[in-house]
C-alpha cells in the first residue's frame, strides 16, 4: 500500500499477519489500559475479527523490515445504519517499537484510508492515562468532545475515557 523511509511499510493486513496482530494486541491487553479487554485473544478470535470486517473497515499493519510492529483499524461505530459514515479508530504498536514515529505514520495512513472510504467522522476513545495517545490524536486533528467518567475497571482502578472526534470537510 505505502512505502516509507527507514524500512517502514504500511499495508492492508492479511491473515498471515494475525499472529503478529494477536501478539501486539495481547501485550496491550496484559500491560496497558489502551484496551478494556481483560483476557488475551486467541489466534482463532483474531482471525475471525480480521475476516469479518469487510472492505469499509480495514486493518492496516506497519512493518519494519518485513516484521509487523503495529496495526490500526477502522471499526463500525454502531450497527445502526444512520452511523455508517462514522468509524471508530484503534491503534496499537508493539512496546519495543513505540516512540519512533511508527504510530504517527500508521495513524496518518489510516486517516487517509478513512478519507478514501468517504467516512465523514472518526471517533477515538482514549483512556485517561494514555497521554501519548491523546497527544497523537490531537496532532492528527481530533478534538476532545467529552469524557466518560469511571466507565471501565482495569488493574483495580476505575478509569475515565476521553472521546475525541475528527470531522472531515
Amino acid at each position: 500500500m505505502m512505502a516509507h523511509q527507514h524500512g517502514l511499510s504500511i499495508r492492508q493486513a492479511t491473515v498471515a499477519d494475525v499472529p503478529a496482530i494477536a501478539d501486539i494486541y495481547n501485550e496491550a491487553v496484559l500491560t496497558t489500559t489502551a484496551t478494556f479487554d481483560l483476557e488475551p485473544k486467541s489466534l482463532a478470535d483474531r482471525t475471525e475479527w480480521l475476516q469479518s470486517r469487510g472492505s469499509r473497515h480495514p486493518v492496516l499493519v506497519a512493518a519494519v523490515d518485513g516484521q509487523v510492529v503495529g496495526f490500526a483499524a477502522l471499526s463500525r461505530w454502531s450497527d445502526r445504519t444512520a452511523y455508517d459514515d462514522t468509524a471508530e479508530t484503534a491503534l496499537y504498536v508493539h512496546s519495543a517499537r513505540r516512540n519512533r514515529g511508527i504510530g504517527r505514520e500508521l495513524y496518518a495512513a489510516m486517516i487517509a484510508e478513512a478519507r478514501r472510504l468517504a467516512f465523514h467522522t472518526l471517533i477515538a476513545r482514549i483512556t485517561e492515562d494514555s497521554a501519548a495517545s491523546l497527544h497523537l490524536h490531537r496532532d492528527a486533528g481530533f478534538v476532545h468532545v467529552g469524557t466518560l467518567r469511571e466507565v471501565g475497571r482495569k488493574f483495580g482502578r476505575l478509569l475515565d475515557v476521553h472521546v475525541l472526534q475528527l470531522v472531515f470537510d
